[in-house]
């Protein structure tokens, strides 16, 4: 089974990685007709073609997301959960639960709608989605730590804080977040296909795997591949990553 989900997920990384470096010879035609490995979309594009460029933006958001919530999440948590004065620790979770409430995808919508086609602006809004869950998550699992002997005795050798919290304290959370890692970089997928699937993203006119397959169900039956072949490979690699995620998780608990 690990060895499945590794292909899953691996197959569309890989695509994401080196398609747009691949020389292949992109063939024009009608909409929806059998031109070229995997005949051509709506507007007549190469569908395999399009599949090589496509999974930079579908997963380089998602992905790119994902590390900036964790960035930030997890300073704010660390931070939080090392903390002596409590206004600091209450001035730094509780805005985050006010966020933690309102509705994600409604959220990158509103961005989305702002920013129009903006990748930038999308990768950051489904970051800032997910920093109060990190953030929440990182100061659970760090409190024990923080609060423990060691770093006590590192204070008192006038060790910094960036040594104490990523050298000793960051060690601590790195069960917990390698847990969450699946499920959060699914979400991350999920929601950035959301909005280009429903047009509020990118370009109706871009190649990414979202974007297409949104554009596209109109002509299933026409070019099944069109639709197919970007659905497949995002749904590979959600798939894939939650049963890596849910093996860690298990190994983790058998571990404790």
């Amino acid at each position: 089974m690990k060895r499945v989900a590794a292909v899953l997920v691996l197959v569309p990384l890989a695509i994401a990685l080196v398609g747009p470096f691949v020389p292949y010879d992109a063939r024009e035609g009608l909409p929806y007709s059998s031109a070229g490995l995997l005949g051509t979309d709506g507007l007549g594009r190469d569908v395999f073609g399009l599949l090589l460029v496509g999974g930079r933006s579908a997963l380089g958001m998602a992905l790119g997301a994902v590390v900036l919530a964790y960035v930030v999440g997890g300073m704010v948590g660390l931070t939080a959960a090392s903390t002596r004065y409590r206004w600091l620790d209450e001035g730094l979770m509780r805005p985050l639960d006010v966020l933690l409430p309102l509705p994600s995808l409604l959220v990158i919508s509103v961005v989305a709608v702002g920013w129009r086609a903006s990748a930038l602006a999308i990768t950051v809004a489904v970051a800032m989605v997910n920093v109060p869950t990190v953030a929440r998550l990182v100061r659970a699992a760090a409190l024990d730590a923080a609060s423990g002997p060691v770093v006590e005795a590192l204070r008192m050798q006038r060790e910094s804080w960036v040594r104490i919290q990523l050298g000793y304290v960051g060690r601590s959370v790195l069960g917990p977040v390698a847990a969450d890692l699946g499920t959060r970089i699914t979400l991350a997928v999920f929601l950035v296909a959301s909005v280009n699937f429903l047009g509020l993203g990118l370009s109706p006119t871009a190649p990414d795997w979202a974007v297409s397959v949104s554009r596209n169900r109109e002509g299933l039956l026409l070019q099944p591949w069109s639709v197919l072949a970007p659905a497949l490979l995002l749904v590979s690699f959600t798939l894939g990553f939650n049963l890596l995620a849910d093996r860690l998780v298990h190994r983790s608990r058998a571990a404790a």
